[in-house]
Formats: C-alpha cells, structure tokens, sequence
C-alpha cells in the first residue's frame, strides 16, 4: 500500500524564489563568514600601522588602493548585517515577532538598513 507521490523537482537555483526571511538567512551566514576570512587582513593591516613608522605609511598607502577600500566597505557591510540580522535571531529566539508578517518585515528592515548603513558609513569614512 506504499504509494510514492510524484513531486517537483527544482534542482534549478535561478528558478527558485526564496522568501526575504531565508534571504536574510543565507546572507546573515555569507557575513559571518566574511567576517571571519576577513580577521587575518585586519590583524595584519593593525599590526602595520602599530610597529613602526614606516609599516605605517605603508598601511595608509594600502588604505588608499582601491580594492583594499572595497574590501572594507564589503567588511562593513558584513559586520552591519551579522550584527542586526543576530539581533532580529535573537528576537525570534524569544518568540517576538515571529507572526509571517513581522518576520518578513523584520527581515526587509534588515537587509536594507545594512546596505544603506554600509553606503553612508562608507561613502563618509572610505571616500
């Protein structure tokens, strides 16, 4: 009496919609990761500008290149969305806001209050 269902198959990523809610999962997980690949570079980049005087000139002449700024400002970035999108977890954790639309709307307020703190912070400290 075991009967398989037929069921859909979407192994098609791009056809796939994700709700706002596992949007801002899977990016809450890509910051963190970020942030932790980014620790060494940051350490390193410290660790210049405290040893001597001329490792410090030599970090704020790194700072000045192009993909060292786009590289914070992708740092940024991560840190604004770990940290708000781990608040909005811990929220959830504690059973609020955890109706549909709260979640959704929570999740929405996440994603854009990171990138645009991320453009505003870094527009006034990187540019």
């Amino acid at each position: 009496m075991v009967t398989k269902q037929k069921r859909p198959i979407f192994l098609d990523l791009r056809r796939i919609r994700f709700p706002v809610t596992a949007f801002t999962s899977i990016l809450h997980r890509i910051s963190g990761v970020v942030l932790f690949l980014s620790i060494p570079f940051l350490i390193q980049l410290l660790a210049m500008s405290l040893a001597n005087e001329i490792a410090y000139e030599r970090a704020v002449e790194l700072l000045n290149e192009i993909w060292v700024k786009l590289f914070l400002w992708i740092a940024l970035w991560s840190l604004l969305h770990h940290l708000l999108a781990g608040i909005r977890f811990l929220f959830l954790d504690i059973d609020v806001g955890v109706a549909l639309e709260q979640a959704r709307r929570s999740a929405r307020w996440v994603n854009i209050v990171a990138a645009a703190g991320a453009v505003i912070i870094g527009w006034v400290v990187l540019l």
